[in-house]
Formats: C-alpha cells, structure tokens, sequence
C-alpha cells in the first residue's frame, strides 16, 4: 500500500469524511454569523465585541478555524495533485499553501483568544 506524506487523513475514505466533516463546521459558522448579523437590528461595536468575548463563541470560532485548515490543506493537496504535474513545483506550491493556512489559523487564535 502507498502512503502520501502530504494527505491530512490516513486513506481516501478519511479525506472524504474530514472535507465533508469540516465543510458542515465552516457551513454552520456562516449560518449563524449571517443569522446574528440580520437579527441584530444595531450591529455596532459592542453587539460584535459581546458575542466573541463569550466563550462558546470563541470555541465555535475556534473550531471553525481548524475546520478551514483542515479543510484547505486536503483542497489544495486535492488540486495540486490533480493540475501541477511537476513535482517540486507541486511541493513548493503546497508548502506555501500549508504555511499560509497555518499562519491564518495562528492569527486567528491570538485574535479571537488574545493570547
């Protein structure tokens, strides 16, 4: 049996489960900010603040980072396996990629975390 570095799960199957698992995560997230964002009649500052100060707001949010990451790094292995043929290239891109996921996911803890 073959096995690639570059896949976040162990097969297909699990690449499968873990886009399909982190696409309903990132759904439900824009649902419900889209929700809150039409229900609060005046969104300021403080309605904002209020929301992500509590702490399931900031696990949810949280989550859906590790969702986006999760689900960015199989897409991008996805495509670039399918569409750059040359290898290093391939490598290089993908790294870039991975890089940029996971400073997004950094960025995104210390600001919502204030760490």
């Amino acid at each position: 049996m073959v096995t690639n570095a570059a896949s976040f799960g162990r097969s297909g199957v699990h690449d499968f489960i873990l886009l399909r698992a982190s696409a309903v995560i990132l759904a439900v997230y824009t649902i419900f900010l889209v929700g809150f964002a039409a229900c609060s009649s005046p969104l300021t500052y403080d309605v904002w603040h209020g929301l992500f100060a509590s702490l399931p707001m900031k696990v949810f949010t949280l989550l859906a980072l590790i969702a986006l990451l999760i689900h960015a790094w199989i897409g991008i292995w996805q495509v670039l396996t399918d569409y750059v043929k040359n290898v290093a290239l391939r490598g290089v891109l993908q790294f870039v990629f991975v890089v940029t996921a996971f400073a997004y996911l950094a960025s995104g803890i210390v600001i919502v975390w204030g760490v």
